[in-house]
């Protein structure tokens, strides 16, 4: 088996659950597109580069969550209790929900350590949801976080420079992961979609600048391929996390950056209550 391979009966057989959504894609451009982040902007973010939306078939996940991997796939659904009650608690967060993460990552990977470095939470109501850096929004643009230069450059800025290079040089491996979850749930609008890693081309991941006040990020954003696999989890529960793969310094054919987007749900009620969502960024560290 490749390492991205599923079972075809994965996605050839449709289930009620599967739904045909719009995805908003990158059109691919001569020079390198940027765009200004919320922490910059104090608002929406500032894009300077054309969109374009496809219909695409995204599949139930829960159907296959038990075949589903960070090194095949890019991600998995697990189920998952937290004992913060107000994820809008920052203190909650950067003390119990942190130390619960971290635990939970580590579990799930194997790995010797985890580092929780970044949070944010997003809202489709007007005004967003609220975080120390500003209002944000769902990210309706299909993307990844880091990018083959950015994911090892934040791993230096969180990790340290030498660390990074100690546990690379013993054959050790880092990877970046998001750890998704529900606010308050059921998901009832824009949820959000994830491409099998393995069904993407390196060519449709664009190099995409992220200005901040004080830096330039790099992600990817995605240009639309035929071959791209999508998935969803129908009413997602607030009980239930999805760990996301970013970036991996292994190099050998698994999974390693992973899009990802919120997209509209055709039908959906404009009265249901709006998505609220967070996300926990962290670097997870294999000793060689």
């Amino acid at each position: 088996m490749k390492p991205h391979d599923i079972s075809p009966t994965a996605v050839e057989t449709a289930a009620p659950s599967d739904v045909r959504g719009a995805l908003t894609f990158i059109v691919p451009q001569e020079t390198k597109p940027y765009f200004e982040s919320s922490a910059l902007t104090g608002g929406l973010p500032k894009v300077y580069f054309d969109t374009e939306h496809h219909y695409v078939d995204v599949h139930d996940m829960r159907r296959i969550a038990d075949r589903l991997s960070l090194d095949r796939q890019g991600f998995v659904l697990i189920s998952h209790e937290t004992a913060v009650v107000d994820l809008y608690d920052d203190a909650a967060i950067a003390g119990v929900y942190d130390r619960e993460l971290a635990e939970l990552v580590k579990r799930v990977t194997g790995a010797d350590r985890v580092s929780v470095f970044d949070h944010t939470r997003r809202s489709d109501t007007p005004d967003g949801a609220v975080n120390r850096d500003g209002p944000r929004a769902p990210a309706d643009r299909v993307h990844v976080d880091y990018t083959v230069t950015s994911g090892p450059k934040r791993a230096a800025d969180v990790l340290g420079k030498d660390e990074v290079e100690r546990i690379l040089a013993a054959g050790g491996r880092i990877m970046q992961v998001n750890v998704w979850r529900p606010i308050r749930g059921p998901v009832l609008r824009s949820p959000l979609a994830l491409a099998d890693a393995g069904s993407v081309q390196a060519s449709e991941l664009i190099a995409t600048d992220q200005r901040f006040p004080d830096r330039v990020g790099e992600i990817y954003q995605l240009a639309h391929g035929t071959g791209q696999r999508w998935y969803w989890v129908p009413e997602m529960r607030r009980d239930e996390v999805l760990l996301i793969k970013g970036w991996d310094s292994l190099d050998n054919g698994c999974a390693r950056f992973t899009p990802h987007g919120a997209f509209q749900l055709e039908g959906q009620d404009p009265a249901a209550p709006p998505r609220e969502s967070i996300e926990v960024r962290t670097y997870v560290v294999f000793e060689g």
